[in-house]
């Protein structure tokens, strides 16, 4: 996270007029389009577009502006100077540090919206004022942000990598593996498990990488790198319905540079720059 941003759950008193505000409908953010770039709107213009502002999410400070994610939906008539945007297509367009905090509010606006009663008894929960936690006043169970670890993995085979492609994809783009850890497990495990259920292939010599929030909807992304040990290609025919080893020189469409996956791939071309500029 930017070092301008300082997350916080402690409000500031009274909602300040000219806070930052982050408004969702789903994974869409609510920005101003009157200038050249994609702005935030303040809580006093939402506020003015008629959007409901009774339950502000705090989120921190950035830049001495307090900043709070509002879940919200469409209104039914177009609002004047701003526009719902899916929050994937203002990459890049977002100033830093807005995107990232961008993220962590579609996170926890999302949990505030579905976590509303206890997971034990029912009862409807109450928010905690000294953690970001909910807790139930009947039982005392606490509910905290759901995060859903997910690894994430670049496989390499001399000068090779390993690509796939998933019916789920919305166009022809290929990209590294990638799964949820399964409980009890660690994270190499699961790369290992990964790879071998979707691909056939056996890796060795498993590495973090980095990693990446991805609140769609609530995910965290672990990356690695791993090598080829063994097999072959055997796709699953689910979650998988192509794959192969493609040098730097001859890559499928591959992911834009928003997440880790890119990352990963753009490390391997890093590596192996004589064979992407042949």
């Amino acid at each position: 996270m930017n070092q301008d941003f300082s997350p916080s759950i402690d409000p500031p008193g009274e909602p300040d007029p000219d806070a930052c505000c982050f408004v969702y409908s789903e994974s869409r953010l609510l920005v101003k389009t009157t200038g050249a770039a994609p702005e935030l709107p303040s809580l006093r213009e939402v506020a003015s577009q008629g959007i409901d502002l009774s339950h502000p999410l705090f989120l921190g400070r950035c830049r001495g502006r307090a900043c709070y994610a509002v879940p919200s939906t469409p209104p039914s008539e177009a609002l004047p100077g701003a526009e719902f945007r899916e929050l994937r297509t203002l990459f890049s367009r977002l100033a830093d540090p807005w995107y990232d905090i961008a993220l962590r509010g579609l996170h926890l606006a999302g949990w505030d919206g579905a976590c509303r009663f206890c997971s034990r008894c029912a009862t409807p929960l109450q928010a905690r004022t000294d953690i970001r936690a909910k807790e139930c006043p009947a039982c005392g169970r606490l509910e905290f942000p759901r995060i859903s670890p997910a690894v994430i993995m670049l496989v390499e085979k001399d000068d090779t990598l390993l690509l796939a492609r998933s019916p789920r994809f919305k166009s022809e783009m290929w990209s590294v593996l990638a799964g949820f850890v399964e409980p009890g497990e660690s994270l190499e495990d699961a790369v290992r498990r990964e790879v071998q259920e979707e691909t056939g292939i056996a890796v060795k010599d498993i590495a973090y990488f980095g990693s990446q929030p991805w609140p769609f909807p609530d995910s965290l992304m672990i990356g690695f790198t791993a090598r080829y040990a063994s097999g072959e290609i055997k796709i699953d025919g689910d979650e998988i319905c192509e794959a192969g080893w493609f040098r730097a020189d001859n890559l499928p469409p591959i992911p834009g540079r928003l997440s880790i996956a890119r990352r990963l791939i753009d490390s391997f071309l890093k590596k192996h720059p004589a064979a992407s500029s042949s």
